[in-house]
């Protein structure tokens, strides 16, 4: 069952003690935490590992304006984008040199696949990931909320271990990248 970014937040202030919400607007000090705190973490934790139900690729559009320096092309961003995993040429997911400023992406190409983490909706977020976000929004709370230090720095443990599951099940969800370009196999090939 997919949780809702109320729900969420509503079983961390739950394993804190504190009082659910229904809405990140009722005025509430839970509420306001929550709704303070909530968007930035989730982008943040999105972007912190290549998750697969966060990992996309998309053709960038090349922007009429041309960089000032150092490359030729110009690309706009994806809308949902939060961090660039690999760029590369029609075609390929990777393989160019290139350089992120201002929402956009600077390389020499014109045609640009690019391979990138991106806002995933709620909805799309599996159980593990619940979880591990929940332990990270548990440990968030937990100062502003219940004022208290050592109860959260016990809690940011909790999640780091939670983050490390929900890391080593999503990367068991396909097959693991290949040494490719190694010059001690080639040495010896």
């Amino acid at each position: 069952m997919a949780l809702s970014a109320i729900a969420l937040c509503s079983r961390a202030l739950l394993r804190i003690g504190a009082a659910t919400i229904a809405s990140f607007d009722e005025g509430t000090a839970e509420s306001e935490v929550a709704a303070n705190l909530y968007p930035p973490l989730r982008d943040a934790v999105l972007s912190s590992y290549p998750w697969s139900f966060a990992t996309a690729q998309a053709t960038l559009p090349c922007l009429v304006a041309a960089p000032v320096a150092d490359y030729d092309h110009a690309h706009q961003l994806p809308a949902d984008f939060l961090r660039v995993l690999s760029a590369g040429p029609t075609g390929s997911g990777s393989g160019l040199s290139y350089r992120i400023t201002d929402s956009r992406l600077l390389c020499d190409a014109d045609d640009v696949v690019l391979t990138y983490v991106f806002r995933a909706d709620e909805s799309a977020f599996p159980p593990f990931f619940d979880q591990m976000l929940i332990a990270r929004l548990t440990a968030e709370f937990c100062i502003p909320i219940t004022e208290s230090t050592a109860r959260a720095q016990f809690l940011f443990r909790l999640a780091e271990d939670e983050f490390r599951r929900a890391k080593l099940i999503d990367a068991q969800q396909h097959t693991p990248p290949a040494i490719s370009d190694f010059p001690l196999v080639e040495v010896r090939s």
